[in-house]
């Protein structure tokens, strides 16, 4: 594993375990820290209760409970939250035009580009 950076945590955000895991593992051998959720909801309650606000946040549009859409109107309502940036990862077939939509930082398909990833979060971390 490598050093880990000094900076905030990532947030992930997927409903599924397989992904969201292996996102997390991804970011973690590449020196990030990691918070995760498996969907909008637990996503605001970890942003809520965290001391530190997330550099980024990786979002999935179609969750169940509460989806990337709901969370992302939620989150742009908050002033605390507003300014966090968030990049989509999905597989939906219309998740370029909604990302627009939301006017999130960025935006990525599934599958996901490792190395595409990486260079995204960089940007924010």
């Amino acid at each position: 594993m490598s050093e880990l950076r000094d900076h905030s945590p990532i947030l992930v955000v997927d409903d599924d375990p397989d992904i969201r895991e292996a996102i997390v593992e991804v970011l973690e051998e590449n020196g990030h820290r990691t918070l995760s959720a498996a969907n909008g909801d637990e996503a605001l309650a970890t942003l809520r209760s965290s001391n530190e606000p997330p550099c980024v946040i990786l979002l999935d549009l179609m969750m169940p409970v509460m989806d990337g859409r709901a969370f992302r109107e939620a989150q742009q309502a908050d002033p605390e939250l507003s300014k966090i940036p968030v990049i989509v990862l999905s597989a939906f077939r219309d998740s370029a035009e909604t990302a627009k939509q939301l006017d999130v930082a960025g935006y990525l398909p599934k599958p996901v580009s490792l190395e595409a990833l990486i260079s995204m979060i960089d940007n924010f971390c």
